[in-house]
């Protein structure tokens, strides 16, 4: 019986051999990035531009956007001095993170006005993510395609707090985190898990944990997992100062007697996920494999 067995797993195709590795091993499935598209600092707006940043070891790392807050207001060099910053820099995105094209959306623009700029990005870079996979949006209406989102910081919903009298219908929604998600859920059509991660400094990579154990159990057969991040109010950075945690000069020293604290950023990336047996059936772009995860 056991020689048999072994001749018709030899006969078999490399699809069919995929599909019977994840009927027996569904946990072990390696998962495939198909699609993946970003924002981040130093002008990487494209996965392409973003390695050409880090083979030529560009500096991103630039003072803060006079369209966030007032640099000399807030900063002082010595720790002591309370309600202070220690450092000017960080990994700013340096387009005008306020544009945004609410019609190619299907959103008003009043309702955009109200959007956290995350939110705006998160749309735009999902979108780019599905279409670097060669996937067209309106065929995924009603698939199991799962939404996994990392975001925690609220700094949009502090400046719409600070003016209660401009607030509308549309303020909530627009700063909420899980909305984050269920936005691209939603005018997707998806119906996969839809939620948003706040783990801290970890969120990205829990959110990714989530959608391949998602995927590996079946629950989605497709999953966009990434993150956001924007700063636009100087509150964590002086609190993160108050604390002595961040290098003065905006650069840390990973291993180094020098190390004197982290350097914060900001951006937008998300990843486009399959189950690789799923992604070989669909001849689908492999970029890469991820073959574990853990939390």
């Amino acid at each position: 019986m056991l020689d048999v067995l072994k001749k018709m797993v030899a006969e078999l195709s490399p699809e069919q051999r995929m599909t019977l590795a994840r009927l027996l091993l569904p946990e072990k499935e390696p998962v495939a990035i198909i699609g993946m598209g970003c924002r981040f600092p130093g002008g990487a707006n494209s996965p392409e531009a973003y390695w050409d940043l880090l083979q030529s070891g560009k500096d991103a790392i630039i003072p803060v956007p006079s369209d966030r807050w007032e640099q000399d207001a807030w900063y002082d060099p010595d720790p002591a001095t309370p309600g202070k910053m220690t450092s000017f820099l960080g990994g700013f995105l340096q387009e005008n993170i306020a544009e945004f094209d609410p019609v190619a959306f299907g959103i008003t623009p009043r309702e955009a006005a109200s959007m956290d700029p995350q939110q705006r990005l998160l749309l735009e870079v999902s979108w780019e993510a599905l279409d670097a996979a060669g996937i067209a949006r309106e065929h995924l209406a009603g698939s199991k395609t799962g939404v996994f989102i990392a975001i925690y910081h609220r700094d949009y919903f502090t400046l719409q707090m600070s003016a209660l009298d401009e607030l509308d219908n549309f303020s909530i929604a627009g700063t909420a985190h899980s909305i984050a998600a269920n936005r691209i859920s939603y005018l997707l059509d998806l119906r996969g898990p839809s939620m948003a991660i706040d783990t801290a400094c970890s969120s990205s990579l829990v959110a990714l944990h989530l959608a391949c154990q998602s995927l590996r159990t079946g629950e989605s057969d497709l999953a966009l997992a990434g993150g956001v991040s924007v700063m636009l109010t100087p509150d964590v950075t002086v609190g993160l100062s108050q604390m002595h945690v961040l290098a003065p000069d905006g650069r840390c020293k990973p291993f180094d007697a020098r190390a004197d604290g982290f350097v914060r950023g900001e951006g937008c990336g998300v990843l486009l996920l399959k189950r690789l047996s799923d992604a070989i059936r669909d001849h689908d772009p492999i970029l890469a494999l991820i073959r574990g995860s853990s939390l």
